[in-house]
């Protein structure tokens, strides 16, 4: 079955998973949102960032670093990496045997173990694991390949700082409303955190033309058209320039309150002019997915299916679809969907800015800060 909307969606959703829920409507729409932060998330996997990815962590502002943000995701300097192999003999991957493993290669008493768990005993997955923290990186593990009697995992030294960060925007409209009331105060939280974490700041002509500043010694040393010094900045392996610098990307999704085919309303245009990209995932791009994976999946993709319903049914034991917790299966599975399907799902995200902008290019921005030499650069 195909659906003509996510708001037709939505109201599947509602009638066929959440029945159960109090108010079933914002149930199934919280669920959309998660949907478009997992299919965000395997985007950037697909694209070979993995590695670099953290969840939810706390991003210090600009100068300010008693503020911090929580972002969905961003992606890290890799300093160092390590493979290490644990027998597959049932038990948790906790923090501390992998320490234990890590502890052969690298010199861990700088680092203050985290309470986290790679898989959980009853196959539950944390996404971007972090397992240990000091004051200048994380060490966050993630599996690589998986047998009969062990795993090999990748273990991966990242910067605090990130070089890039990804939230998701999305809302849902009330029943008999014509827009939904949190939109501009989530639009307003986006802008400000994507306009504060960044070394190279943002300032507005008199003309409404954009300009980039980056602030050294107090002093400003680099003042020119923001996305020409924001092209300069990437391309450059200068650690006065990329120190604390950070690209913002915005993910939003609609539901009939960002913004129509003819009119970009004021929240949609807050977002834009304040993260460096914003992109948007269409309703064919969401409502194709769930019905592929979730609604009418193929036998390879059911172990999808059956996680999301895991998740979300009245009796669910533990969350096993979600961008931090995965349940092992399915994610074998999505990475499987996503690899086999990769030129279709970037099809699924339109660029809104910059007004010239394409997928393609976001992708090979982040690439260039990817596989710069981090630890020479920074450390």
């Amino acid at each position: 079955m195909s659906y003509d909307s996510v708001d037709q969606l939505q109201k599947a959703l509602t009638e066929n998973v959440f029945g159960y829920a109090k108010d079933s409507k914002k149930a199934a729409g919280r669920a959309l949102g998660t949907i478009v932060e997992i299919l965000t998330f395997y985007l950037l996997k697909s694209w070979g960032l993995n590695n670099s990815i953290s969840i939810e962590k706390r991003i210090p502002e600009f100068g300010n670093p008693d503020i911090t943000h929580n972002v969905e995701y961003s992606l890290h300097p890799i300093y160092e990496e390590f493979i290490i192999e644990i027998e597959n003999d049932g038990r948790s991957l906790t923090a501390t045997r992998l320490l234990r493993k890590i502890n052969e290669q690298i010199e861990i008493n700088s680092f203050k173990k985290a309470n986290n768990n790679l898989l959980s005993k009853d196959g539950i997955l944390r996404n971007a694991c972090t397992i240990a923290i000091s004051n200048h990186s994380y060490l966050v593990a993630s599996i690589i390949e998986i047998s009969n009697k062990k795993f090999r995992i990748s273990v991966t030294e990242q910067g605090v700082i990130p070089y890039t960060i990804f939230e998701c925007k999305r809302v849902g409209v009330e029943e008999g409303t014509k827009k939904g009331p949190q939109t501009i105060e989530k639009a307003k939280q986006g802008a400000y955190v994507a306009k504060s974490v960044s070394s190279l700041q943002k300032v507005r002509l008199e003309n409404g033309e954009l300009y980039g500043i980056i602030y050294q010694d107090n002093i400003v040393t680099h003042s020119k058209p923001y996305h020409k010094l924001l092209e300069e900045v990437i391309n450059s392996n200068n650690s006065r320039l990329l120190h604390n610098f950070i690209l913002t990307v915005g993910v939003v999704s609609n539901h009939g309150n960002w913004f129509t085919a003819d009119d970009h309303n004021k929240e949609l245009k807050v977002l834009a002019q304040s993260y460096d990209w914003l992109i948007f995932l269409t309703d064919i791009g969401i409502t194709e997915f769930i019905d592929e994976v979730i609604f009418n999946p193929l036998p390879k993709y059911t172990n999808i299916k059956k996680a999301f319903l895991a998740s979300y049914s009245a009796n669910k034991k533990k969350n096993q679809f979600t961008k931090v917790q995965m349940n092992i299966e399915a994610d074998t599975q999505l990475l499987e969907y996503f690899s086999t399907n990769k030129k279709r799902v970037e099809g699924w995200f339109n660029m809104i800015s910059p007004v010239k902008g394409n997928l393609k290019k976001l992708r090979a921005e982040i690439q260039t800060l990817h596989k710069k030499q981090w630890s020479t650069i920074l450390k």
